[in-house]
């Protein structure tokens, strides 16, 4: 992973992160964590059923339909939040600047997971930060995790760090976790500020589709009220549907995020420094690793990892 300062114009077809994260718990800690803790989900005879709901509602870009109940959305988190969990595990403990977030052994760290309801960015999150616990034990530090998610995750929030807090910490009371069941688009959340890192991930599709101005106008948010220093993690898939329809053109997600973020191409006028970056990352499956029910898939994604000024 390279740094940048400003806007950078590489667009690479073969960056990947490795398939465990060198600052991370190992790939094996966070597929038992949903072996055992969706033991149940995993179980039932039901499950093909839902996961075939769920592939339906989103393969039509029905996000909201997609996770209005909670058996669809245990059956999301059992099928593709492993996979996730594995490949944002890898990339927050690859992201020099977000890794760094954790090492200091007296700090509270404050992060924000918009649309990170299902999981995935928190047990990545807490892998890293419980993977330094394991070098300091003694550390004082602490992790604060807030999920804002227009559908009600909070059974799958607390199912899962619940686990983590027993099997992952000496201290469970190091990582906290708050669910706001709220959009993030209608002033579901205000306390921006206090933040040390948001992201958004696998999101941004998803808003951009529901509510392209009130998406922008969050993005200007973030530019207005987030205190110096604070990183941004955007990540989205790298294909065709990461493009949004302005009149008669089509735009990449990105372009329009680097454009509400950094200001004008050549300008350098905007809130945000982009500091790292990539048009086409990996992340790909060890199946002689991990043994999990389901499939674990592979991920191409882009990311943006933004420093405000």
């Amino acid at each position: 992973m390279s740094s940048r300062s400003k806007r950078s114009g590489r667009s690479s077809e073969n960056d990947s992160i490795p398939f465990e994260g060198e600052h991370s718990l190992g790939a094996l800690a966070i597929v038992d964590l949903f072996s055992q803790s969706f033991q149940r989900i995993l179980d039932s005879p039901d499950l093909p059923e839902f996961i075939q709901v769920v592939k339906g509602s989103l393969y039509e870009r029905q996000f909201l339909e997609a996770f209005d109940d909670d058996n669809k959305r245990f059956a999301y988190a059992a099928r593709w939040t492993p996979a996730r969990s594995l490949a944002y595990a890898s990339l927050f403990s690859s992201l020099e600047p977000v890794k760094g977030l954790f090492e200091d052994p007296d700090s509270t760290t404050s992060v924000l997971c918009v649309g990170g309801g299902a999981g995935g960015e928190l047990v990545g999150l807490a892998s890293v930060f419980c993977r330094l616990k394991e070098h300091n034990s003694t550390s004082t530090s602490n992790l604060v995790v807030k999920i804002v998610d227009i559908a009600d995750w909070s059974a799958i929030v607390t199912n899962v760090t619940k686990y983590m807090q027993q099997n992952w910490l000496y201290k469970p009371e190091k990582l906290t976790t708050q669910f706001i069941h709220k959009d993030i688009l209608g002033n579901g959340f205000s306390a921006y500020g206090d933040l040390d890192l948001i992201t958004l991930m696998f999101t941004t599709n998803e808003l951009f589709s529901e509510k392209r101005a009130e998406t922008i106008r969050f993005l200007q948010t973030l530019n207005r009220s987030c205190k110096q220093g604070a990183h941004l993690l955007i990540a989205e898939s790298a294909g065709s549907y990461s493009h949004i329809t302005v009149g008669t053109k089509k735009f990449p997600v990105q372009f329009i995020i680097d454009t509400v973020l950094l200001g004008k191409q050549g300008e350098d006028t905007g809130a945000w420094d982009l500091v790292d970056q990539s048009d086409s990352c990996w992340y790909r499956i060890d199946e002689k690793e991990v043994d999990y029910p389901m499939k674990l898939e592979n991920m191409r994604f882009f990311y943006r990892l933004y420093e405000k000024k």
